[in-house]
């Protein structure tokens, strides 16, 4: 054994010095040589295995101060995005973060910082990989393209994230007792800045169970919202999920037990509480009937998981279930993100099987929820019920107002409807589902939320809405090029149940800006500005490429200051929503 010993001191000696480096003769390894671009350690592409367009330079143990982060833009005039890292990412990531890589480039970072009281700055080259999507038939092309039409200078450096669906090819998994497990798409979640170029991607392949047999990892991700420290949550189907734009994961948590089917959304609150869109396993009937149930119930769970509050629907809303003007008068080729431009009808009965149908009742999809928002002056939430219209619920379980038609409330709901009046306060005329003048219900809408342009106290609250127009006026249009989206406004004074719209852009582009699903109007505090996404433009025009278009707009003028059109890889995918990110994502 002694022979053998020294034998291996000998070789690690030969070997050694033959690689141009010397190490004592009683070294038991080789020492470690690690190559670096700067004064701190080696970059780490891809840290968390989920996003690769990051990478993380190690601090190698230093102690640095003031870093400030940029990941230059392309020659002839590309982006460079800029963030200060505080002490706190630092030290969470033991490095410094970089995100905004270009895929398939060698990019240049540079990154300056203090030590030991000395300015540094250095200039790193980082390699990222190209972006690898899901190939599939009847796609025909890489992913969505990027057609920039207008960007103020003052909106240059804008980053937005746009939330895509890409169709699968099968759907094996189903519920025994209806519900929704069929929803099972595969999404592309990326970020483009103001040239139309990817800057961040989001690896769907390390969520998705490709097979499509296990349930838990199945489902869209969609309800996308940012945080005051840059964390992005949202939902997949069977669970909801907290990451870092690192890729770094704060949770990934299944739903509760007895809740499934989560989509569309997942409203952040304080204290790391959540709003989530779920329906409900195994529901009970009044008849003696279970079935699971369609996007009718919304919960509330605390930061450890737990569920602190339920929102029934079906409870609350009573016969309401059964309300089908609205549904009735649908187009049946697109029901949000059911899409099927064969479909001819939507049929309203008691005999239909439980399931994802659209039609009313319990266990079928009478409601779609597919928005909520918090009301902190009262402690009540706002629902965008794209088959019903936009309701207010307090906590105790009972419906404060109804924005929508009063065409086919039960009595007791009708009272809860709100009345329109003009600026003046004037009752306006409606009849039929119709008003004078330019006021307008939203239809099918999505996205009612409070807007933070106003400060919404007391009896005066404001609504920002994207109203999608299917069915508008309770009908559909002799010629489908009559249909327009448009983001609207609206004040709300909830003392006297009035209702006025303030604002409204998109209604004269017409069936240009028409997207017949999803989509969504968000206020911009930063710029003063409404950021809308019409996702699915052309939908309707089996010739023509879908498409996003993402539009940025100061409402006192409609004044466009952003506008980008992004076109579909295929005809069966569909876009879900978009939103503006910070890039301040490290400063926490």
């Amino acid at each position: 054994m002694s022979k053998n010993f020294l034998g291996s001191v000998a070789l690690a000696a030969v070997l050694v010095s033959g690689f141009g480096f010397s190490a004592p003769l009683n070294a038991g390894v080789l020492a470690h040589q690690v190559k670096v671009q700067g004064e701190l350690g080696s970059v780490f592409i891809n840290p968390y295995d989920v996003s690769p367009l990051t990478a993380i330079i190690d601090r190698a143990g230093k102690d640095i101060k003031d870093i400030h982060v940029k990941v230059k833009g392309k020659p002839d005039g590309g982006i460079d995005i800029d963030y200060n890292v505080s002490e706190h990412a630092l030290l969470t990531h033991d490095g410094v973060p970089i995100w905004g890589l270009y895929p398939d480039y060698l990019n240049e970072v540079v990154l300056s910082y203090t030590f030991n009281g000395a300015k540094k700055v250095e200039t790193y080259k980082i390699y990222a990989q190209p972006i690898v999507t899901y190939s599939r038939d009847f796609r025909f092309s890489h992913m969505q393209k990027t057609r920039v039409k207008k960007v103020d200078p003052a909106f240059k450096n804008r980053l937005y994230l746009i939330n895509n669906t890409i169709t699968s090819a099968y759907k094996p998994l189903d519920w025994k007792n209806g519900g929704a497990a069929s929803w099972n798409d595969f999404t592309e979640n990326y970020i483009v800045d103001t040239k139309g170029e990817v800057r961040w991607y989001l690896d769907y392949q390390k969520f998705y169970d490709r097979s499509e047999r296990r349930v838990m990892d199945g489902g869209m991700m969609m309800g996308f919202h940012q945080l005051k420290n840059g964390d992005i949550s949202f939902g997949m189907a069977q669970r909801y999920l907290r990451y870092d734009l690192m890729g770094k994961e704060i949770y990934n948590r299944p739903l509760p037990r007895g809740y499934i089917d989560l989509s569309h959304e997942v409203m952040p609150l304080k204290d790391d509480h959540a709003l989530l869109r779920v329906a409900k396993y195994n529901y009970h009937h009044k008849n003696g009937k279970i079935s699971h149930t369609i996007r009718d119930h919304i919960i509330e769970v605390d930061n450890t998981g737990k569920v602190v509050e339920e929102w029934d629907l079906n409870e609350i809303f009573g016969n309401n279930v059964y309300r089908s003007n609205l549904i009735k008068a649908l187009d049946a080729r697109a029901v949000c993100l059911n899409i099927d431009m064969d479909a001819k009808e939507i049929k309203i009965s008691d005999d239909l099987p439980f399931g994802d149908v659209t039609s009313t009742g319990t266990g079928r999809n009478w409601a779609h929820v597919n928005s909520i928002s918090y009301d902190e002056s009262d402690d009540s939430i706002i629902l965008s019920l794209r088959h019903q219209g936009i309701v207010k619920i307090g906590r105790d379980k009972k419906v404060k107002w109804i924005l929508a038609s009063p065409e086919g409330w039960s009595e007791d709901f009708k009272a809860k409807v709100l009345t329109p009046v003009d600026s003046k306060g004037n009752k306006i005329k409606c009849e039929n589902s119709k008003c004078e003048g330019e006021f307008d219900w939203s239809w099918t809408q999505h996205t009612a939320w409070l807007t933070p342009r106003y400060e919404n106290k007391g009896d005066i609250k404001h609504l920002s809405v994207f109203d999608n127009g299917d069915a508008r006026g309770m009908e559909q249009p002799a010629f489908k090029e009559d249909k327009y989206s448009r983001a609207v406004e609206y004040k709300i004074d909830e003392k006297k149940g009035t209702v006025e719209q303030t604002w409204q852009f998109g209604k004269e582009r017409g069936f240009d800006f028409y997207s017949a699903v999803t989509s969504n109007v968000e206020w911009q505090k930063d710029k003063s500005t409404y950021f809308i996404s019409s996702s699915n433009v052309n939908l309707l025009r089996p010739d023509k490429t879908i498409k996003m278009v993402l539009v940025e707009i100061d409402p006192k003028t409609n004044d466009i200051k952003f506008e980008m059109d992004v076109d579909s890889a295929s005809r069966d995918d569909v876009a879900y929503r978009a939103m503006v990110i910070d890039p301040e994502v490290f400063s926490y």
